[in-house]
């Protein structure tokens, strides 16, 4: 080989080291761009993942949007916020008022103890009871099935007083009525379940839709604030007023848990 030749050959072999030295250089260099992108795709994903997550812990509840909501007040109510609840004869002299609680385990012995003493004594025109409910288990506890269950009643409430009446006494049976911390009541379908053991409220589509549609969810927490804002001095359940006064068993600061305390207890403060 001449050596002219054998020049041309090397120049040649640089010339092709220097074109494939660019082409990956090029490669390296599309690579990492490719790296950059798909790592500023990568924050840029977990900071919306992150975002998204902050937003979505800042949404009100469920229960804090109910508040928002249009007051629906159920029929056979009175007051600004339809939170009066008195059942019984017009002409009864007297009203005990009574505080309850539907997940509290008292309430649910109190009524299946006292409940169909309270509802003879109304059918004689001894005299009214209002009711108040308080949803502060909710709170204590956790959970939503004190509302939801207030709901409900204030769906029953719209049938008519019987209605109510019969499905509260349903609610705390010892058949229905959950342990205080299990938040079955929570649940709409178990709600209605209750509901079908009462013949006003069996089968009935309207007041289904009022438990399923929580038409009656922010008239339970006016309700609510009626118990938690009292004047009575009353703060747990179930408790008993007659005249701005507490209603309790003999030697007990406690409401009566058994027919007869009920009665002396009862005709004490209509004497009273």
């Amino acid at each position: 080989m001449s050596k002219r030749n054998s020049q041309a050959a090397k120049s040649a072999a640089r010339e092709r080291l220097r074109i494939e030295r660019e082409k990956q250089a090029k490669k390296d260099k599309a690579r990492r761009q490719l790296i950059v992108a798909g790592s500023v795709v990568g924050v840029l994903a977990i900071a919306g993942g992150v975002g998204f997550a902050v937003v979505k812990a800042n949404e009100p509840g469920y229960w804090e949007k109910a508040a928002d909501q249009k007051l629906v007040k159920p029929a056979n109510t009175s007051g600004a916020q339809g939170t009066t609840v008195v059942i019984g004869k017009d002409d009864a002299a007297k009203t005990l008022k009574i505080y309850e609680d539907p997940r509290c385990p008292v309430c649910a012995s109190f009524e299946q103890n006292v409940g169909e003493t309270i509802d003879q004594d109304l059918k004689d025109g001894k005299y009214k009871l209002q009711f108040v409910g308080a949803s502060f288990l909710d709170r204590g506890l956790g959970g939503e099935g004190s509302k939801n269950a207030l709901s409900a009643l204030g769906a029953a409430l719209n049938v008519s007083d019987e209605a109510f009446m019969a499905y509260k006494s349903a609610l705390f049976s010892a058949e229905n009525h959950p342990e205080e911390s299990k938040d079955e009541f929570a649940k709409d379908g178990k709600l209605i379940e209750i509901a079908n053991q009462v013949p006003e409220l069996k089968g009935n589509s309207a007041f289904k839709k009022d438990v399923e549609n929580g038409t009656y969810d922010k008239w339970a927490l006016e309700m609510s604030k009626v118990f938690d804002d009292n004047k009575d001095g009353v703060e747990g359940t179930p408790s008993l007023v007659m005249d701005g006064k507490k209603v309790t068993a003999e030697g007990s600061d406690n409401a009566p848990q058994t027919p007869e305390q009920f009665n002396a207890a009862v005709d004490k403060a209509l004497k009273g």
